[in-house]
């Protein structure tokens, strides 16, 4: 991860959307760019994206997406508090960059945690 060139990341164990338990993931806020130099041939990313549940105070929306080398390649429709995980899964070869993003949808959401559950780069 690049982190001079990324949000802030918090890196957990045992997290929850909607409920739902996942064993681990990255939760950032509402507004984030998390960047991943690929320093390898990787085939995938495949996470489970959603509103965090200790977004207790947000009721914010949010939007997920997945760009590699400048490129947008998956976009989640419009997620908040309660909604199911939503997964995502793209290919990534011939890619060097990953970028994983979260925007508030209609306005600021600035107490709303967006979390990449489950999330695996595949790489040879």
């Amino acid at each position: 991860m690049q982190t001079l060139r990324s949000s802030w990341v918090w890196q957990r164990w045992g997290l929850r959307i909607a409920g739902q338990r996942f064993d681990h993931g990255i939760t950032v806020n509402s507004r984030s760019s998390v960047e991943i130099a690929l320093n390898r041939q990787c085939r995938s990313f495949s996470a489970r994206v959603g509103v965090d549940d200790l977004s207790v105070l947000g009721r914010g929306a949010v939007r997920f997406s997945v760009h590699a080398d400048g490129q947008r390649l998956w976009q989640s429709p419009a997620l908040g508090p309660g909604d199911r995980a939503v997964p995502v899964n793209v290919g990534l070869a011939g890619h060097e960059r990953l970028r994983l993003v979260v925007e508030p949808v209609g306005g600021a959401a600035p107490m709303t945690l967006g979390t990449w559950a489950e999330s695996v780069i595949s790489c040879q």
